[in-house]
């Protein structure tokens, strides 16, 4: 059992209650404002003891944070969905992004340079029953046919890509574009919104339902320190990011000079100024959601088509 409730340690007078956060991913500037809030110590200011759980192949942090074994996780707007089809549900408490920062990518040299061109080409992905319906309709919306290869990747994406294995990929702007750039590796980019696809967050900061009825009053102090975190990151790019070079494992970051340009691009993005960062609308929850069980992107455990689920149900901004 989870027994993390119970275990505290003495900071000052105050008794900490530790707390464990299951990454999504290694340790990158998507968890910026976590790493900054811990280098401050502002989860001890708030009674918390916070223990980074490092990310698995094995086990994802939906499982881990729908089973118990983790308090909190980092998620995404499709791991929610799917979570909630297959009857392990988690809830978003935070949109770390405001919008969305995800793109296509091909080799500037492959000459494929809009999603039409990707027709019967090789996608290199994650295994996710998402993917294929996603993909295919940004193609369609581009005026392809949307078939293409779909093979799940064992390597890093980039380096399937460069290495010719496969055609395109999936990724984040605010890393691997910029990660290709500082390599002399040229790219073209498609955005995923510029192609009709709603505008959806992620990363999520997610927790369960059992968690939010019962652990309500930690989760209050949690995002309090995260929210300190993330506004300390927009503000100092710069600190933010030694933040989580100095904490990271030792090794994490070959290329430290990625972490600072990775960080300019995404501190004006984590939330549009005068909002609260984290907030979530209900619109983002409705039309991307609703997109991918439109275009057969949702599954149930058995493997059949989920064309319906309670969407208000996968998020809350109770904790902000």
């Amino acid at each position: 059992g989870n027994t993390s409730a119970t275990t505290t340690t003495s900071h000052g007078s105050q008794k900490l209650t530790t707390m464990t956060l299951a990454l999504d991913w290694t340790p990158n500037t998507n968890h910026t404002g976590i790493y900054a809030a811990l280098k401050n110590g502002w989860y001890k200011d708030e009674g918390i003891n916070l223990q980074l759980l490092p990310y698995s192949n094995n086990v994802s942090p939906d499982v881990l944070v729908s089973s118990g074994k983790a308090d909190v996780g980092i998620s995404s707007t499709e791991g929610i969905v799917a979570d909630a089809a297959v009857g392990q549900p988690v809830v978003s408490i935070a949109a770390i992004i405001q919008h969305n920062t995800s793109a296509l990518v091909s080799l500037a040299s492959s000459g494929l340079t809009r999603p039409r061109d990707l027709d019967g080409k090789v996608y290199g992905g994650f295994g996710a029953p998402y993917e294929g319906a996603v993909v295919g309709e940004i193609i369609k919306k581009d005026g392809g046919t949307g078939n293409f290869k779909n093979v799940t990747l064992s390597v890093d994406a980039m380096q399937a890509l460069e290495s010719h294995r496969i055609d395109f990929a999936w990724v984040f702007e605010g890393w691997e574009v910029i990660q290709a750039e500082r390599q002399g590796i040229k790219l073209n980019v498609m955005p995923i919104t510029s192609y009709g696809i709603p505008d959806y967050y992620t990363p999520n900061i997610i927790t369960s339902p059992k968690e939010i009825q019962q652990k309500s009053d930690l989760l209050h102090r949690f995002m309090t320190a995260t929210l300190k975190g993330y506004d300390y990151a927009r503000t100092n790019p710069q600190q933010a990011a030694q933040d989580l070079i100095d904490l990271a494992p030792k090794g994490t970051f070959p290329d430290t000079g990625l972490v600072f340009a990775s960080q300019q691009f995404l501190s004006p993005r984590y939330v549009d100024s005068g909002r609260t960062w984290g907030m979530q609308d209900a619109s983002a929850w409705q039309g991307y959601p609703e997109f991918m069980l439109q275009n057969g992107g949702v599954q149930d455990a058995s493997g059949k088509t989920v064309k319906s689920l309670d969407l208000n149900a996968l998020y809350t901004n109770q904790f902000l």
